[in-house]
C-alpha cells in the first residue's frame, strides 16, 4: 500500500467521521504501522494538495491537513459502495453519459479512470453506462472543463447483453476469489489479543483491497448478476470482518489524533 492510497484510506474510513482533519504528527503515527515512513507521508499530502484533495489546516496539535469539498463527494461516496449503504432496488434506469471528443491523452486517461471508479463503464470512446447516476459525475466534468450530455434511459433489448458488453463479469467475478482467499490468511495472521495498532494495521489492509473493487465492480443491482456471484460471498466475509476489527481500530486512532 502506498501513501497516497493509505491516507485515502485513512481519511475516509476513519477521519471523515472524526472532523475530516490531522495534524501532520497524526498522520505520521497513524501510517507507521502500515510501514510508511514520515517522508512518504509528507509527500503524499504535499501531492494531494496539489491535487485539490487536503488543504492545510492550523489545529491545535500542530499544522495539520483537512480534507477538501472535493474530497468529501469522493469519500462520501466511495463509503457508500463499500458498506453499501443506500442501497436501492433497480428501476431498469441507465445513465447514460455522452462526452466532447477528448483530444488531450493525460486528461483522456485521468477521465477513464474517475469514470470507471463511479461505477461507469464505455459503449464507445464519448459514450458511457452506468446503473446509476453518480453525484460526483458533474463536479468531476466540471473541474476537468469536459462538456457532456446526460440520460436516463431505459434500454431496448436484455440488460444482460448490455453487462456483458460493458463489463467482464468473470474476471471480475475471479478478482473475488482472488481477495476472499488472500483476507482470508490476513485475517488468520492476526493473533488473539494483538495490539491495537497491529489491529489498525490488520484493517486497513482489508478495507484497502476492498476499496480497489471500486475501480472494477460498478455495484450492478442483483437482477444483473449472475447466479452464486461470487462478490456476495466475499462482501459477506468483509462486512463481518470490518465490523469486529473497527472497535480496536477505532481506539488505536483516537489515541494517536490526541
Amino acid at each position: 500500500m502506498n501513501a497516497r492510497a493509505a491516507l485515502f484510506d485513512l481519511y475516509g474510513d476513519h477521519l471523515r467521521s472524526r472532523g475530516g482533519k490531522a495534524s501532520v504528527a497524526a498522520l505520521v503515527r497513524l501510517l507507521a504501522p502500515l510501514e510508511i515512513a514520515a517522508p512518504a507521508v509528507r509527500t503524499a499530502v504535499s501531492r494531494m494538495v496539489r491535487q485539490g484533495w487536503l488543504d492545510r489546516v492550523r489545529l491545535p496539535q500542530g499544522p495539520g491537513y483537512a480534507v477538501t469539498a472535493k474530497a468529501v463527494r469522493r469519500l462520501d461516496e466511495a463509503a457508500l459502495r463499500i458498506y453499501r449503504a443506500g442501497t436501492i432496488s433497480w428501476q431498469g434506469h441507465w445513465h447514460l453519459v455522452v462526452l466532447e471528443q477528448v483530444r488531450d491523452r493525460a486528461k483522456r486517461e485521468r477521465l477513464r479512470a474517475d469514470l470507471a471508479f463511479l461505477g461507469y463503464a464505455p459503449l464507445s470512446e464519448t459514450t458511457w453506462v452506468g446503473p446509476r447516476h453518480s453525484p460526483e459525475l458533474d463536479p468531476l466534468l466540471a473541474n476537468e472543463d469536459i462538456r457532456a450530455d446526460r440520460f436516463d434511459a431505459v434500454l431496448d433489448g436484455d440488460p444482460r447483453e448490455l453487462v456483458a458488453r460493458a463489463w467482464d463479469l468473470a474476471a471480475i467475478g475471479h478478482a473475488y476469489e482472488e481477495w476472499l482467499a488472500e483476507a482470508q490468511n490476513l485475517i488468520a495472521g492476526l493473533s488473539d489479543g494483538a495490539p491495537a495498532s497491529r489491529v489498525f494495521a490488520t484493517r486497513s489492509r482489508l478495507v484497502h483491497g476492498w476499496r480497489n473493487f471500486l475501480f472494477r465492480d460498478p455495484g450492478l443491482p442483483a437482477e444483473l448478476l449472475p447466479p452464486g456471484w461470487q462478490g456476495e460471498k466475499a462482501r459477506a466475509y468483509f462486512e463481518q470482518e470490518a465490523a469486529r476489527l473497527m472497535p480496536a481500530a477505532a481506539a488505536f486512532v483516537d489515541k494517536e489524533l490526541l
